[in-house]
């Protein structure tokens, strides 16, 4: 009796069981759709579901999704994925199933975003920047000697230029790149020139973390650079305290850098002094320096943090040198043209980064440079004692000349982050520049009043696709003449670690003072780039060709008078592959630079291939770090072909060439070794570095007599340079960075 109750309570339960169970499932609704990205690419892994349940789903392969929900009415369906977007559609749920269609936008995110790299190389501690080079690249590139510009000559784009300081780059002259250290622009960033010896960078690598190589199309934050820019950027408050020294037959060197004990502060000093009379006596040159060159250098910095995350940088460095030489007069062998040089240099730098709030940054930049010269030229006899010879073309090239030139600036930016992480960025800059020259008796004076304003914007519209767009506007009262630059760039991302850029832009540049002691009757020199490059990035490759084409109008011109009539084009192809991947334990890098440009310039007669610019260049870079002995092989090689050289002579109806070809091609082959050591508590890097190993014949170019018969090639002073010296630090172990850098 019992037992059959039960079966039947059983039966009765099955029963209800199975009808509460069809009518949940007649209660659930099918939803389901797609999920595409605003480009029209399916979005794989995409969660979507009723917001406020649990029901919900993921999409597949191909975008789609499916899934069940008893929610019924008004409900709000959303739909997420990492780097995209949530979206959101409303909907009612009734008795029929949903049918969905969903576009998600990409999130646009600073490490996925694509960066506008059209005519610059950029290295530094940027986390999207493509690592070109670093401190420690410039203090390992075999036979750069630690000289910054050095190492950029082995960048496409930039020349092999000898005899002349400064950066040469794409058919533009030395002194159409300038350098900028924290947003200002440096005035003398090369020691006082000489004739026929390139001098040498006064800035170390090591002062700077962050470095931009433009060779065209750069920021309209910067200005008065017909051709390039180098920006470099200082660095902020070191990890730790150290005392440095450094000693060999050239230089001797020592310095300190405090940092305080919560990070927030340091200060230091170094002192560096240079004399090569002892490297002159075992290497033989072939001018005669009646005075060898010296060198005094001292500098300090302090960094300040503050509260806001922003940081205040002072740095400041002085420096003294003098030099004497002697070489034959090129119209009388008999004769001798001593030239000497004393130069005094003071340079100074402060900077402010701060965030002052609601998405706003601001950078303050102030800098006061001050640069003298006392430059001397006397004709001597044989005896070394001052002559008069009696021939105008000789005597004239006795002269003394006092030069000064001051330059003072203020400049402001600030920075203000528009949706997601485009940012618009404006500010203004003032430069007072006093130069003043006494050649001879002859007194001149050129103060200029220059004022810029200046607005770019970087926008990103997806993470593939981003645009930088600007422009400058610039006035002198020194020409009393205004320009207005406008600049313009493109990048798109082809692929994973791939991307092209575009890049137009307008560049202005007032004449040099040599020729505006003559009259400033001028107006600004111009010169119109166009860009278009490709590179392909990965972690340890860096694989990139760009093409260009400059425009230049508006040159300087004197004859047959003082004017801006020059003209002249500059076009060609670049290729830079770098390389730490292939062969375990070797970084290299390869660069080649196609090079087709003329101008009208200057007492050219005609459109002419500046004497400065050579058809092809080409650079090999290798390194190779042996752990096992602590050791690092550097080698540097440079090839370019023969540069054009004219005699060009005024036959006193104009301007004529009286001889013209090409020298030789360029060679040159660099080492350098470091080897890594401890001296007591001191950490030691042993360096010995030599240039031109092979001793390779270089000829810059040809000097004439003043009637063309006689012609004498421009040489370097000695074959090769080598030098040997030890780096001591305390409290920083400098040989670690180098063994991390090459592993």
């Amino acid at each position: 009796m019992f037992y059959q109750i039960e079966m039947k309570m059983k039966n009765l339960l099955i029963l209800l069981i199975t009808i509460v169970s069809a009518g949940m499932v007649n209660a659930q609704i099918k939803v389901a759709g797609t999920v595409k990205d605003n480009r029209g690419h399916w979005v794989i892994g995409a969660s979507i579901q009723v917001k406020g349940s649990y029901d919900g789903g993921v999409s597949d392969s191909t975008g789609h999704f499916s899934f069940k929900t008893f929610e019924k009415g008004v409900q709000v369906i959303t739909v997420s994925n990492v780097g995209y977007k949530t979206a959101e559609q409303n909907v009612t749920i009734g008795s029929d199933a949903l049918e969905m269609a969903f576009v998600i936008k990409e999130e646009i995110s600073e490490l996925k975003a694509v960066t506008v790299t059209a005519g610059s190389f950029e290295a530094g501690d940027k986390k999207r920047a493509a690592t070109v080079l670093s401190s420690l690249d410039v203090v390992t590139t075999g036979g750069a000697n630690a000289d910054i510009s050095a190492v950029v000559k082995t960048l496409p784009g930039a020349q092999q230029v000898g005899e002349q300081e400064g950066l040469f780059v794409r058919g533009g002259a030395g002194y159409e790149t300038k350098q900028f250290i924290d947003g200002t622009m440096v005035n003398n960033p090369y020691f006082s020139s000489v004739p026929d010896l390139a001098q040498r960078g006064r800035f170390s690598p090591f002062l700077f973390k962050g470095t931009v190589f433009s060779t065209g199309g750069y920021s309209a934050l910067y200005g008065q650079a017909l051709s390039s820019a180098l920006i470099l950027e200082s660095v902020d408050v070191p990890e730790r305290s150290e005392a440095s020294a450094s000693i060999s037959p050239i230089f001797l060197g020592a310095g300190l850098q405090e940092v305080a004990k919560d990070k927030k502060s340091s200060w230091g000093m170094q002192y560096n002094y240079t004399n090569v009379a002892a490297y002159f006596a075992l290497v033989p040159q072939s001018i005669d320096y009646f005075k060898v060159p010296e060198y005094h250098a001292a500098d300090a910095n302090f960094r300040i943090k503050t509260k806001k995350s922003g940081i205040i940088k002072y740095y400041t460095t002085f420096s003294t040198n003098q030099l004497g030489i002697r070489r034959p007069n090129i119209d009388d062998p008999s004769l001798k043209n001593a030239f000497a040089l004393q130069n005094t240099n003071w340079y100074q730098n402060l900077s402010w980064r701060e965030n002052i709030g609601n998405g706003w940054k601001m950078n303050l930049g102030l800098s006061y440079s001050t640069d003298k010269n006392t430059i001397s030229n006397e004709i001597q006899n044989q005896n070394n004692q001052h002559i008069v010879s009696g021939l105008v073309w000789i005597d004239s090239t006795n002269f003394n000349l006092k030069t000064r030139g001051d330059l003072s600036q203020i400049k402001a930016v600030f920075d203000k982050r528009l949706s997601g992480i485009s940012v618009i960025r404006f500010g203004g800059e003032y430069q007072y520049s006093y130069n003043r020259s006494q050649y001879n008796t002859y007194n001149a004076l050129l103060p200029d009043h220059f004022k810029a304003l200046f607005s770019e914007a970087d926008l990103y519209i997806t993470n593939d696709l981003a645009a930088k767009v600007g422009a400058r506007f610039e006035q002198s009262s020194l020409i009393s003449k205004t320009n207005i630059a406008p600049r313009l760039s493109l990048a798109y991302k082809t692929g994973q670690g791939g991307q092209m850029s575009i890049a137009f832009g307008t560049f202005y540049q007032k004449p040099e003072n040599t020729y505006l002691y003559a009259t400033t009757r001028f107006g600004y020199t111009k010169a119109t780039h166009y860009i278009i490059n490709y590179i392909k990035n990965t972690t340890l490759q860096t694989f990139r060709v760009e093409a260009f084409y400059k425009k230049y109008d508006d040159l300087v011109k004197t004859y047959p008078a003082f004017n801006n009539s020059g003209s002249g084009y500059a076009k060609g192809i670049e290729l830079y592959w770098r390389d730490k991947k292939t062969i375990q334990g070797l970084d290299y890098w390869i660069s080649y630079s196609y090079l087709d440009t003329k101008r009208d310039y200057l007492n050219y007669p005609q459109q002419l291939q500046p004497n400065f610019a050579a058809d092809h260049t080409a650079s090999l870079v290798m390194k190779r770090f042996v752990s096992s002995w602590n050791t690092g092989f550097n080698f540097t090689y440079s090839y370019a072909t023969g540069r054009p050289y004219y005699n060009i002579m005024n036959k006193g109806t104009g301007y004529t060439i009286g001889d013209q070809g090409k020298t030789i091609d360029y060679n040159s082959l660099g080492f350098s070794m470091n080897y890594l050591a401890s001296l007591g508590k001191a950490y030691a890097v042993f360096v010995a570095s030599v240039t031109n190993v092979f001793n390779s014949n270089q000829v810059f170019g040809y000097n004439y007599s003043h009637d063309g018969t006689r012609k004498e090639a421009v040489t370097p002073a000695a074959p090769r340079f080598i030098f040997l010296g030890v780096f001591l630090s305390w409290g920083v172990d400098r040989r670690q960075d180098a063994i991390n850098n090459n592993l």
